[in-house]
């Protein structure tokens, strides 16, 4: 049953976050969160990670535009939320990638269960410093909501010195940027479009819009979102499969280099015994992918697809191609998702390069449900760069060197090893 989209700047303007917390169910996450926790918390249950919000755009500095108390508040709700029975009821019922039963029942008593582990907070230098350490499936359910309450935070911080009308306007605008890019987007033939953009949206409502204006602008070219609660409430699919953590956790726990090189494998290989079809999408940027293309198994030729996420887009995708033709695949058969930095003129480039020759997919993340560039005098509520990445698996330290070496994460020492044994990746973005 269709639901009506809430009046966003009447809301907006008079926010009270116990009516419109930031993060209102524990499934206000990305799917791939859920698959990811379900494959660790059956293999690596007793696993101590760190996770950390590590900002990019270091000229926002998020220390003084948010307020430590309403932080604490809404990281606190989060620490409350349970599953309820009617998200419990989808989990274990509804088809996923035409999977009925996709969660095991064990699993889904344990989410159950689930309370999110303390926080630790503080500040220096003007921006905010948040971790979370525990068992690895608790620790790795933060990321999402962290990311989410901080980002939205910053929004807040800027809206509250709006008026009621200057609120209407601003919506307005926003909403008609939003539909020129969906209808623009509607001309392509065959496109597969999902929505990507939990982790950096706006607000968990502007979200939502979005999604409904996709149903309506896009039609079957919308093939759903990312995120389980909306996907849930409007009645769409939940799209995801897996993110870096998965390798960067595997190479941190090898015990040598030997044991380092071949990690990435080792995690697909487990994956696979969970995972068929549409779910077997290699990531293959963690640590460069062409090194990883290169050195793979012959049975990872075999697997559905690939997602792009970094580094130049069209070049990666063409060398996974090459790959794919080089080990005897049949490369129309093959999905490529596109999933980095995305917006309407890059879906357009590759959509017209790519769709020929393979079946294609876009995940569209920040500017879909954060564009709101230019719409403000001191452009407040431009998007910027906030991650929350795991710092460190059993006391050790993980490392993401990525097909953009200017992204690459971890304490320096290790960022040359990995180096040394996986490459340099070969382009920057």
């Amino acid at each position: 049953m269709f639901q009506a989209t809430a009046d966003i700047a009447t809301r907006v303007f008079n926010h009270n976050w116990k009516i419109d917390p930031i993060v209102r169910s524990l499934i206000d996450t990305d799917f791939y969160k859920l698959l990811m926790c379900q494959f660790v918390q059956a293999r690596y249950p007793d696993t101590k990670v760190r996770f950390g919000l590590i900002n990019r755009s270091q000229n926002i500095r998020l220390g003084e535009l948010i307020d430590e108390g309403e932080l604490r508040e809404q990281l606190d709700h989060i620490r409350t939320l349970r599953l309820t029975r009617g998200e419990s009821t989808w989990l274990r019922g509804n088809v996923f990638y035409g999977v009925r039963r996709m969660f095991r029942p064990e699993f889904i008593d344990w989410l159950e269960g689930l309370r999110l582990p303390p926080y630790r907070f503080g500040s220096r230098d003007g921006q905010i410093e948040l971790e979370f350490e525990g068992s690895w499936p608790e620790v790795m359910m933060w990321e999402i909501p962290a990311l989410a309450v901080v980002t939205e935070l910053r929004s807040r911080a800027i809206l509250k010195a709006m008026g009621r009308f200057e609120l209407q306007i601003l919506y307005a605008r926003a909403m008609t940027r939003v539909w020129k890019k969906i209808k623009r987007l509607n001309r392509l033939e065959k496109l597969r479009l999902a929505d990507f953009g939990t982790r950096r949206r706006h607000s968990y409502l502007w979200q939502d819009w979005c999604v409904v204006a996709l149903i309506e602008g896009l039609g079957d070219k919308f093939i759903g979102t990312s995120n389980c609660l909306i996907a849930l409430r409007r009645e769409v699919e939940a799209i995801g499969t897996s993110a870096h953590e998965l390798p960067m956790v595997y190479c941190a726990l090898s015990e040598d280099d030997q044991s380092l090189a071949q990690a990435p494998y080792r995690l697909m290989e487990d994956w696979q015994q969970d995972y068929a079809g549409n779910l077997r999408i290699i990531l293959s940027d963690t640590y460069g992918t062409a090194q990883l293309l290169e050195r793979s198994p012959d049975w990872m030729a075999k697997w559905t697809g690939i997602r792009i996420d970094s580094g130049d887009a069209a070049a990666m995708a063409r060398k996974a191609i090459d790959w794919w033709r080089a080990s005897g695949e049949d490369v129309s058969e093959k999905l490529v998702i596109f999933s980095d930095g995305l917006d309407v003129p890059a879906i357009e480039r590759l959509h017209a390069e790519f769709s020929p020759q393979v079946r294609l997919s876009f995940g569209w993340g920040t500017l879909l449900t954060n564009d709101f560039r230019k719409l403000t005098p001191d452009d407040g509520l431009a998007p910027f760069s906030l991650v929350c990445k795991v710092l460190s698996a059993n006391g050790k330290p993980t490392v993401k060197l990525t097909d953009n070496p200017q992204k690459a994460t971890g304490n320096q020492l290790e960022i040359e090893r990995y180096r040394r044994i996986f490459g340099r990746p070969a382009t920057v973005a």
